[in-house]
């Protein structure tokens, strides 16, 4: 399955889960934005910081959501690099695995921008 692939059925699966539980979802939306906006730090960086903790939890629908996200924020490959790096660095083989998942998705969406 493609990266894009993955992207569009996470999507899905979220749209029924949003009818499934509207409330719940809601509020999780509504804490999600909270942290966006609010803090000292900036979106990017706190992509970065969600997008290592989605490698260290194995979570590729999170990694793939994470991966959009930084690219529309602006990040870079080589910013993604160093984050993947000290991922890898905290989460030994298992998260080298999904670093190179979070890579692998990131080229791909990367080559239909």
């Amino acid at each position: 399955m493609s990266w894009t692939d993955k992207i569009d059925g996470t999507r899905n699966q979220l749209r029924g889960l949003y009818k499934a539980i509207p409330e719940t979802t809601r509020a999780f939306g509504g804490l999600s934005k909270a942290v966006a906006e609010n803090g000292v730090l900036d979106l990017k960086t706190k992509e970065f910081v969600a997008l290592g903790i989605a490698v260290s939890q194995r979570c590729e629908a999170c990694i793939v959501l994470h991966v959009e996200a930084l690219m529309k924020a602006g990040a870079t490959r080589e910013e993604l690099g160093d984050v993947l790096a000290m991922s890898v660095q905290m989460g030994g083989g298992p998260a080298m695995m999904y670093a190179a998942k979070a890579l692998e998705a990131w080229d791909e969406f990367s080559e239909k921008a």
